[in-house]
């Protein structure tokens, strides 16, 4: 029953879809490298925080340092709060927006998508937030992408911040859903292994109301990403992410390449993207 309501009241549309898109693009064209403690990075978070606030999100910028291999670092979380309740359980959507150091790569796909899609996700929740079955946060993760190799000094910087301060809020969280890589034209999402049992079948669920389930399968393969930062942290968390981005199925020659720019990315992936990341909603229990 609350999936069907909010399947007929939370609709992503075709222009919220044309919303992620440009956002996407203006990341490219406008901020690119955004190597994670960069002022670069630093530049591309305020362009985010700009969108998200022009798309009626009440926008908080999370400035913190780390320590990393390359020495300690600044890095710059963004937070949207969406409140549709003080008494109401929470859901988390997450995606980072940094491009991997050292690489010459614009992240269109890896990065830019998914930060384009939450600002789109921010308008329509910003939107209907007295129809919430529930609070939503969305975070932009600055430092995603490792310098060497991850591990607890390298990588998943901003994951891990958030994940503190999720937990030293007392929020009650029904869900983190990781983002990632949905933009791809060929778009097939995955649900990785390394995710909470409950939510992987509310995604295949939620896959069925919003019509997209030819787009959506769970797998046995693991996938090291913010999403398991939340799950170290106790959160049940799921991610949504096509990690097979490449010229043809299973080479995968796109990822942290140069080849990962716009004309590898639609808006007609991140409506699919887009549907069923609001579909989760109605699936929650």
């Amino acid at each position: 029953m609350l999936a069907a309501l909010l399947a007929a009241t939370l609709v992503f549309s075709e222009a919220d879809a044309a919303r992620a898109y440009a956002t996407a693009e203006g990341l490219v064209a406008g901020h690119t490298p955004r190597d994670a403690g960069t002022a670069e990075g630093f530049a591309a978070a305020t362009y985010l925080m700009d969108r998200a606030s022009a798309a009626g999100g009440d926008v908080r910028r999370d400035r913190f340092t780390a320590a990393t291999p390359r020495g300690t670092k600044g890095f710059t979380n963004l937070e949207c709060a969406v409140v549709a309740s003080d008494e109401r359980p929470w859901v988390v959507y997450l995606s980072h927006y940094d491009t991997k150091a050292g690489v010459d790569c614009p992240g269109a796909n890896d990065g830019a998508s998914t930060s384009g899609l939450l600002v789109a996700l921010t308008g329509v929740l910003a939107r209907h937030r007295r129809d919430l079955p529930f609070n939503v946060l969305l975070v932009w993760t600055d430092g995603e992408e490792c310098f060497g190799r991850y591990a607890p000094n390298d990588g998943f910087w901003g994951a891990r911040r958030a994940a503190a301060r999720l937990v030293a809020s007392g929020r009650t969280v029904k869900a983190v859903i990781g983002l990632d890589m949905l933009g791809d034209r060929d778009l097939q999402i995955i649900l990785p292994h390394n995710a909470t049992p409950r939510l992987r079948q509310a995604v295949l669920a939620a896959a069925k109301t919003a019509g997209v389930a030819d787009k959506v399968a769970a797998t046995g393969d693991c996938v090291k990403d913010d999403h398991q930062e939340f799950l170290r942290a106790g959160f049940p968390a799921v991610e949504l992410i096509d990690f097979d981005y490449g010229s043809r199925p299973g080479l995968n020659d796109y990822w942290h390449t140069p080849q990962d720019t716009m004309d590898k990315i639609s808006a007609e992936s991140l409506l699919v993207a887009g549907r069923l990341a609001l579909a989760v909603l109605g699936e929650l229990r």
